[in-house]
């Protein structure tokens, strides 16, 4: 059997592969041979290198050399394939000594085997045996031992045996000269077959874990679900080209992986292209899983030799028909991402055609590129790489597009938001202004209400009285000097700014304080206030202070007292106002101003400031109390009055 490769050698290969070579040959060899170029052939000049077109050989399973003049020795071109357990190879080259430190480069050496030059030993190559499995696909430069070399007809001998799974022992196209010359030859080989093959390997298990993770936290993004998944199963195909040698017990399982993961990657390839495009097909979905599922079947029924030359050969239809899906989307919807993604996946199918007729020394090939096939260079790892690629970066052009869409719907939400709540706050403003403007209204009426209710309801009862003939003098006099005190006592309370209602108090206790005195009366003011005394509204000031006027000119009037006292204190959020009198008590309750209405208008008054009022009259004096809570008011503050003049003590 032939090396294992992308594909499969059998017949039934060919006749799936048939159609594809037809239409995509020139394609396929075209863009295989500039990218192998590239990647292996460019670089500088082989001077002084050796590359023998031709090889004696002889089957024979000893361990020794044979005879040189062994009757079975042909002469065979390389590169050359032998359906053999044990092959050896005879190459004679000429040396030029001049250049020192020859060396001999093997592209490959499957099964492995040993080397000798003139008979000295150069290398041992671990073969395959029943315990250790081995396919060496990485190169070999092998320095040949100082003073071997003859100038004229050098004989390097190699025994080679058949890689694992294999009956069939491979002698590659090698080169011999100085190592200045092969090593940059070794150096392009080796980092194809095994530095890229590592790197995708890592790169590929990070990338698919992170891809997945993010799949994982955003379950509506499917697509980023695929390309996770599609890295790490390239990554675990990308091992065959990673352990060259692996113990018999350990080579089952990892040819399964193999193969599953090789199916796997074109299964989800398939998925994450036709939710690219937009496709939803289930039954395409359904028949791809289960040709998957197929895989280990058909591995633990027919093993590595029937899944390679059957399983593996329906995934060659696959890939076909994924990549015309990917031409027909670009073609329809003309996008950059179904260009680009159907572009990835016809390099990869080119890739992959290429592979298959390498694989098999296909004739189209050496007429294009003599002795191409020879040099066993596979590019499907390396486009199925670019795949990759260009599948992340869509990934990420779609990552980055989103991010910005939400960015500026951020934006312009965040505009929206600022106008909204300069809105409301224009809003707030308006309504501001009309309850500072509905506030002014409404201490407007009650202004006029109250002045309507007390200065002018007195001054037209004593109009009246005065028009009868009822009033005179004295009482006229009374009755203005009444009318005085009210208006005096509303412009105190009304003009105070910052409801100072302290302020208000003071002037009201220096108007009272003289005329008491002048009335032969001894004032005493016990005030009993702290610091956080609260604020006062002016209209409830005015209504405190006509209560405690209208107390104080009923005692002036009619209580005949020699000491009137006016306390007020205030704790826990209740001010407490009392007047008290030791007159004859009883003519106190007389109203002043002989309105009739005097009680009754400091009950309305203590009403509306929420408060309660008592009055006591009695033979020993009077009192009248008002209890009215100042809870829920702005803090403000009653600074405490200085001490007016005359005897009476002034409580802090």
């Amino acid at each position: 059997m032939k090396p294992a490769r992308w594909g499969c050698s059998s017949a039934l290969a060919r006749l799936a592969a048939a159609g594809a070579v037809r239409l995509a040959t020139s394609l396929a060899t075209a863009l295989a041979v500039a990218l192998a170029i590239s990647l292996a052939v460019a670089g500088p000049a082989r001077a002084g290198v050796v590359e023998p077109p031709r090889a004696d050989m002889i089957v024979s399973d000893q361990s020794f050399a044979p005879a040189a003049d062994d009757p079975r020795w042909r002469e065979v071109a390389l590169t050359h394939i032998e359906q053999a357990p044990v092959v050896w190879y005879r190459v004679r080259f000429d040396a030029d000594l001049t250049e020192s430190f020859w060396m001999v480069y093997l592209p490959f050496l499957y099964g492995g085997g040993q080397v000798s030059v003139n008979g000295f030993p150069v290398a041992n190559v671990t073969q395959a045996t029943p315990d250790l499995y081995v396919r060496w696909e990485r190169p070999f430069l092998l320095p040949l031992p100082a003073g071997t070399l003859r100038a004229k007809d050098n004989t390097l001998l190699i025994r080679l045996v058949p890689a694992h799974a294999s009956t069939a022992a491979m002698m590659p196209q090698l080169a011999l000269g100085p190592q200045a010359a092969l090593q940059p030859m070794f150096d392009r080989r080796l980092f194809m077959v095994r530095t890229v093959p590592v790197v995708t390997l890592v790169s590929g298990l990070v990338v698919g874990a992170l891809v997945l993770l993010i799949w994982y936290r955003r379950r509506q993004e499917v697509l980023y679900g695929w390309f996770g998944l599609a890295a790490i199963f390239w990554a675990l195909r990308t091992t065959t080209f990673v352990f060259d040698s692996l113990p018999a017990g350990a080579w089952a399982l990892w040819r399964l992986l193999y193969f599953m993961s090789t199916g796997g990657f074109i299964v989800v390839l398939a998925m994450f292209t036709l939710g690219l495009a937009g496709w939803s097909r289930p039954l395409v979905t359904r028949l791809l899983l289960g040709y998957w599922a197929l895989g280990p079947v058909a591995f633990f029924v027919g093993g590595h030799a029937f899944t390679s030359t059957y399983w593996v050969a329906g995934l060659i239809p696959v890939g076909m028909g994924l990549a015309m899906v990917a031409f027909v989307a670009a073609w329809r919807r003309r996008s950059g991402e179904t260009l680009a993604i159907a572009a990835a996946l016809a390099l990869a199918f080119v890739a992959g055609l290429h592979d298959y007729l390498v694989a098999d020394s296909a004739a189209i090939v050496n007429a294009l590129l003599p002795n191409w096939s020879d040099h066993r260079l596979f590019l499907l790892h390396h486009a199925a790489n670019v795949l990759l690629l260009v599948m992340g970066i869509l990934l990420a052009a779609r990552f980055v597009r989103t991010l910005g869409e939400v960015e500026a719907a951020n934006r312009t939400l965040e505009a929206r938001v600022q106008e909204r709540e300069r809105q409301i706050s224009a809003s707030y403003e308006r309504i501001a202004v009309l309850q500072r403007e509905q506030a002014a209204t409404d201490e407007r009426q009650r202004i006029m209400q109250d002045l309507h209710d007390g200065l002018g309801s007195q001054l037209f009862t004593s109009l009246s009285r005065a028009e009868r003939g009822a009033l005179d003098a004295t009482a006229m006099s009374d009755t203005l000097r009444s009318a005085i005190d009210q208006m005096r006592v509303a412009l105190e309370a009304l003009a105070s700014e910052e409801q100072d209602f302290g302020t208000a108090f003071g002037n009201f206790r220096f108007r009272w304080d003289a005329r008491l005195r002048d009335c032969g009366l001894k004032p005493v003011w016990q005030i009993d206030v702290d610091d956080a005394f609260p604020a006062i509204a002016p209209h409830d000031a005015l209504q405190l202070l006509h209560i405690v006027q209208e107390a104080l000119t009923n005692v002036v009037k009619h209580a005949r007292a020699s000491t009137v006292t006016v306390r007020m204190h205030h704790a826990d959020g209740v001010l407490s106002v009392d007047v008290l009198d030791d007159g004859v008590g009883g003519a106190a309750a007389k109203p002043a101003g002989g309105s009739g209405r005097g009680q009754s208008n400091m009950a309305k008054r203590a009403q509306r400031l929420a408060g309660a009022l008592e009055a006591d009259f009695g033979a020993h004096g009077g009192r009248v109390s008002l209890r009215m809570p100042l809870a829920g008011m702005p803090p403000g503050g009653l600074p405490t009055p200085e001490p007016g003049p005359g005897p009476g003590p002034v409580l802090p």
